[in-house]
């Protein structure tokens, strides 16, 4: 662009507002003069960002986000806080200036209301609320701007200071022309030269208003540099601005530099800047601070709001630094659900304003930044602290910590949503627990045995209770939804395997058990054979199964009974329920009875291959005397004898015994026999038919 003085048009123009109402009654967009700048905020509806374009007398030009460092534009769009934000700067490319004092500011907003292009024109006139100083430097967010008082075109009379400038002098006078030219200095380095054209094509901005030079660029330029002024990173950009007008060679010093960093650290915002700016300083002697301001978020800070808020600002010989607490006020806090999680961020607009002068009082310097500062997305994940006791049998849940705008809206327990009034009508107690840092939690209590509580036998003897809590949360105002699930479990030794309770009776053995919750993990079996009815009904039990208990009377010589200390006089039968687990089928209980019976007849067939017998001899024809008997091997004489009963006790595979396979039996045959001494005239019973005369053992196992 040629460079030559601004020409504004004369003409003061108020606000020209085209707006539309949304929700509330809030304007499409608001306008207002800063210090020196123009701020237009445009709340957010919708997905489609608004769009800017600065209206000038040779058209219009579009300003992005990415764009419009170099004409003095500065737009950022916070979706997250739902507004876009322009700042114009007074120098600003298309503004219509008016001796330095009256700007006017024309521009198209464009937005999409129903799918539709719609167009506000936006027309603004500010002045600046204070007088130009010598020197104005202006740190926005994507862009350093200088500008200095001059009296052009009179001769440059003022002394120079600074050695840089000084050293670049010569050579700026030996390449002065008529026409302006820019020599960027760097430390060490040769001053180069260009025209203020060829300037501008590297992005720079340079221009001539009635009463001041102005210079802008944006951040990170070939020709900046990246100094450390008092232990902080600092921005320097040295353009010095000349021509030659007759024999004089005038040169305006256009030097820039700005603090670059703000960070965060244990929950605050911290922003600094050196005390004393000197890249801007010339001659440090002559330094002179004369004022120190602060705005947040637009509103200028005095000493009373400062304590108020809980801010802290230090202006020291070297720092000066600020800092402002988390969510503190002045700020804004903005809060929203993203995958199923609380976040938060907080974020400050801090303006830095520092009025001093370099030559002992004469010519003051305004250094102006602008800062936006935020921290990082902050997610807060609940959690959950189980403080049951075992021994008081309820479940003590702790979940917390929840910001001060968080409500606990509903719980469910293993799947029973009830709203926390509900839960507490029926009977669970959900309390809130208050801290002081602003957070609070619950604390939920269930007992063990409630219904709603899940039981579990996990191993021998432990039972496991499970609760699966599931948290509604909101957050308010905006009543954004988000959910918080846990889960608590217990185990107490208080699950057995059920017994059988034995009762010996004249004829077998009668057991019983009552029902108890678990009865289903368990399976009750007689050997290998699971007990069911149809089982009983085939040996011959006598199953009585109701929703009390279980009995089973099992008579003598049924199927399941084992035999042991066999006399003539009596013996032992023992009967045993074996309990093993319905999943796994291993054997974890026993249930084993043994009652003592009198002995009067009996065939025991043992699973090892021993028989025993019990014969009565009393009814033999002739008269047999037990101490003469024998099996079929003769050699076999009777365990044990009385007048009329034998014993014997002998194995399979002895004794003469005799071996006949059928379809589903082997049996083993013998008899008892004995000598007589002569023949009866009569003819004589049989013994052999007695019942007691064989064992069979099944074919198949």
């Amino acid at each position: 662009m040629a460079v030559g003085p601004y020409v504004g048009v004369g003409v003061i123009l108020t606000v020209i507002l085209t707006n539309f109402k949304c929700a509330g009654n809030v304007d499409v967009f608001d306008t207002k003069c800063q210090d020196d700048h123009l701020r237009i905020f445009v709340p957010l509806s919708g997905d489609v960002e608004p769009c800017f374009k600065a209206i000038g007398a040779n058209g219009q030009f579009p300003i992005t986000t990415d764009g419009g460092a170099q004409c003095g534009y500065s737009y950022s769009v916070y979706p997250m806080l739902a507004h876009a934000v322009l700042q114009a700067s007074y120098f600003s490319c298309y503004t219509q200036n008016e001796d330095d004092l009256i700007f006017t500011f024309n521009f198209h907003l464009i937005m999409i209301d129903n799918d539709e292009e719609v167009v506000h024109n936006i027309t603004k006139t500010c002045s600046p609320s204070h007088t130009w100083s010598h020197r104005e430097v202006t740190c926005e967010k994507n862009y350093m701007e200088v500008s200095v008082q001059t009296d052009l075109p009179c001769p440059h009379t003022h002394t120079l200071t600074d050695v840089e400038l000084a050293s670049a002098l010569p050579m700026a006078q030996e390449a002065a022309t008529s026409a302006w030219q820019v020599m960027f200095l760097r430390q060490g380095e040769e001053p180069v030269v260009m025209s203020v054209h060829e300037a501008e094509d590297l992005g720079y901005f340079l221009a001539v208003t009635p009463g001041r030079v102005v210079f802008r660029t944006a951040y990170g330029q070939q020709h900046s540099t990246i100094d450390m002024v008092s232990g902080l990173a600092v921005e320097v950009i040295r353009p010095a601005l000349f021509l030659r007008q007759r024999l004089t060679t005038m040169m305006v010093d256009l030097v820039a530099a700005c603090t670059l960093d703000h960070e965060f650290h244990e929950c605050a915002l911290i922003w600094k800047t050196p005390t004393v700016m000197v890249p801007l300083v010339s001659d440090l002697s002559g330094f002179r601070s004369k004022q120190v301001d602060f705005d947040v978020n637009g509103k200028r800070l005095d000493p009373q709001m400062i304590e108020e808020r809980g801010y802290t600002v230090d202006v020291g010989p070297e720092i000066v630094e600020v800092t402002i607490p988390y969510a503190a006020e002045g700020g804004t806090r903005k809060t929203f659900v993203m995958d199923n999680t609380y976040h938060e961020f907080y974020s400050v607009t801090l303006h830095y304003e520092h009025i001093f002068t370099t030559d002992n009082g004469t010519l003051e310097n305004r250094l102006c930044q602008h800062t936006y500062m935020a921290t990082p997305v902050l997610c807060h994940t609940p959690f959950t602290i189980d403080l049951t006791v075992l021994e008081d049998r309820v479940f003590t849940v702790y979940v917390g910590n929840f910001p001060f705008d968080v409500e606990l809206v509903s719980v469910s327990l293993n799947g029973m949503v009830m709203t926390v009034p509900d839960a507490t009508q029926n009977g669970y107690q959900v309390s809130k627990v208050t801290h002081d840092n602003d957070t609070y939690a619950y604390t939920v209590l269930v007992p063990f045995e409630d219904p709603i509580v899940s039981k579990l036998y996990f191993v021998e003897g432990v039972r496991e209770y499970s609760l699966n809590i599931n948290y509604t949360l909101r957050i308010l105002p905006q009543e954004e939804y988000y959910f918080y699930l846990a889960t608590v479990v217990a185990q107490i030794m208080d699950v057995y395997p059920p017994y059988f309770n034995g009762l010996c009776m004249e004829d077998g053995i009668k057991f019983r058990i009552d029902h108890q919750e678990f009865d289903h993990l368990w399976e009750a079996g007689v050997g290998p054979f699971p007990l069911t009815q149809e089982l009983a009904d085939t040996r011959g039990y006598i199953m009585n199964n109701d929703n009390q208990s279980l009995t089973l009377d099992v008579p003598l010589f049924t199927l399941g009974y084992m035999y042991e200390a066999v006399s003539l006089e009596q013996f032992l039968a023992t009967f045993e329920i074996l309990i093993r687990d319905a999943k796994s089928l291993e054997v974890v209980q026993s249930s084993a009875k043994t009652c003592q019976f009198a002995t009067t007849a009996l065939l025991v067939c043992s699973p090892d291959g021993i028989v025993t017998v019990v014969c009565d001899l009393s009814k033999a024809k002739p008269d047999a005397f037990p101490s003469q008997t024998s099996l079929l091997d003769t050699t076999c004489k009777p365990k044990e004898v009385d007048g009329t009963r034998v014993l014997y006790e002998f194995a399979l595979n002895s004794c003469g015994t005799r071996v006949q396979i059928t379809k589903d039996l082997v049996i083993y045959e013998n008899e008892i026999t004995f000598e007589e001494s002569f023949t009866p005239e009569e003819k004589p019973v049989i013994t052999r038919d007695s019942p007691y005369s064989s064992c069979g053992w099944p074919t198949v196992c």
